[in-house]
């Protein structure tokens, strides 16, 4: 069965499955479409970008979508098990790794495929997995609702709990630790959309310890994106992405940018100059019919 959606998969994307797109891009990437849509009522949140292939997960029902950069075009690659689809990565082994939103889970796809390769259950009552970033050894999913990380090894071994302490406060039915990306030091940074503070995490003794952002606030913080010592941060209904530099004292702003094109962006991946990023509308009352797009910017 998936073998037939395979091949149907790629003849609707128009990009041959088993042999993925290379990833770095070259002048001719400037000629890919700035803005496209994701199917209607998608409800869109998390991205993650391979090649030149970009996933989005549905926060309806936890759906896979899947569109070429080059053309914008795409097709849905897994169905979902009726709980959202949140943040989500790619590994060198081209498995999607996703985070299940209130479902409490991971899931694990295949991306030439949409085989559903593993599922792993951290929490059953009161959670909210929101993002994952993938380490040498694992991956790593924050929940919202809990002071505490889910650890994945990549081999998909059973999965641990790293329960958090120190500075950071957890505000109960509060959206709490959201984005996250590896540290410049082996930790783990994280921000909390609450607060707008920014965590770093030690992913051995779970300690966090507040960044300093030098009198800034990630208000409405959402996906982050590392690059070196640059650090993307998706404020969301601020309709905005800053770029702050990392250094031994903390955080810097470096810069902003924000678009008329925004409305309501939550996550980031970047390809060549451009960073990519999906409006999930969160102000907009969803229906079937409701529209969504993604909308490629210049770095800031």
């Amino acid at each position: 069965m998936y073998r037939r959606f395979g091949v149907l998969f790629a003849a609707v994307l128009g990009v041959t499955l088993t042999a993925a797109a290379p990833a770095t891009a070259d002048a001719s990437h400037e000629q890919f479409p700035t803005e496209f849509s994701l199917p209607n009522g998608w409800q869109p949140e998390g991205i993650a970008i391979s090649g030149t292939t970009a996933y989005f997960g549905s926060r309806a029902d936890g759906s896979i979508y899947a569109a070429d950069l080059r053309t914008g075009k795409g097709a849905v690659l897994a169905k979902g098990p009726g709980t959202p689809s949140l943040g989500m990565k790619v590994d060198s082994r081209k498995r999607l790794w996703v985070s299940g939103g209130t479902g409490g889970d991971g899931r694990v796809y295949d991306t030439r495929t949409g085989a559903l390769l593993a599922k792993f259950q951290f929490a059953t009552a009161d959670t909210f997995v929101n993002d994952v970033v993938l380490t040498e050894k694992s991956a790593w999913f924050t929940d919202s609702r809990k002071a505490a990380l889910y650890e994945v090894p990549l081999n998909l071994k059973p999965h641990r709990t790293l329960a958090l302490t120190g500075d950071l406060v957890v505000t109960p039915g509060a959206t709490n630790l959201n984005g996250i990306v590896t540290g410049l030091d082996g930790g783990l940074l994280a921000v909390q959309s609450n607060t707008g503070q920014l965590f770093r995490i030690d992913p051995r003794s779970g300690k966090t310890t507040n960044v300093n952002l030098h009198g800034q606030v990630l208000t409405n913080g959402d996906g982050l994106l590392r690059e070196g010592r640059q650090l993307y941060v998706v404020q969301n209904r601020l309709n905005k992405v800053a770029r702050y530099t990392l250094s031994r004292d903390g955080a810097t702003l470096a810069a902003e940018r924000t678009d008329a094109r925004f409305d309501v962006p939550t996550t980031v991946a970047a390809f060549g100059k451009r960073l990519y990023l999906p409006n999930a509308r969160f102000s907009t009352p969803p229906t079937p019919d409701t529209t969504y797009t993604v909308v490629a910017v210049d770095r800031p």
